[in-house]
């Protein structure tokens, strides 16, 4: 949490540039992503894809809310909102077209079910969904599919995200997993 604004001279802060009155907020976890760690080192699905390893893991140790038949429910790790989720097909696979029926229907069946989970735990009033299909279009593990579920409540915007880049998420991950597993439907 920030530390309340004062009318004192602020602290002296050795490496950050000149001093000023502004507050600093270290998220040093999101050099991970920045510096792209954990990002495959090719297109295959023995190249390194997080997406194909984090099945193979404990629901809590990969962030797993649910998983189905053809496809998985899992927390982003660098998420956009708090409950950012993610449906995955198991198999390792770039394009939406490439989907089979039934994992098509079970990715949209999992995409019902986290929209209905994040409402009853978060009371979320809209939802941003979508897949960046290719690196193009802003895919940052494009060779596997994944599709976002961000939660959204009116006011949620605020001016972290456009002024300080940085967003502020209320809970720890695996907080959140726990309760979104515990209200998953038919869990």
């Amino acid at each position: 949490m920030l530390a309340p604004m004062s009318s004192e001279q602020p602290e002296q802060q050795i490496g950050v540039g000149a001093p000023d009155a502004f507050q600093r907020m270290w998220t040093p976890h999101r050099m991970a992503y920045i510096q792209g760690e954990n990002k495959p080192n090719g297109p295959g699905s023995g190249d390194g894809c997080p997406f194909c390893s984090i099945p193979s893991k404990s629901d809590e140790d990969g962030l797993i809310v649910a998983r189905g038949e053809q496809v998985y429910a899992v927390l982003n790790l660098y998420p956009y909102n708090g409950g950012h989720l993610m449906t995955v097909p198991y198999r390792h696979v770039a394009d939406y077209t490439g989907l089979d029926r039934e994992e098509t229907a079970e990715l949209a069946e999992f995409t019902k079910r986290a929209m209905t989970t994040l409402r009853k735990v978060s009371g979320a009033h809209g939802f941003n969904i979508g897949m960046n299909q290719g690196s193009v279009a802003g895919a940052g593990i494009a060779a596997h599919l994944h599709q976002h579920l961000v939660p959204r409540w009116g006011g949620d915007t605020n001016f972290m995200p456009v002024v300080g880049h940085t967003r502020i998420l209320p809970q720890l991950l695996a907080d959140t997993r726990r309760l979104l597993a515990e209200a998953w439907p038919g869990a």
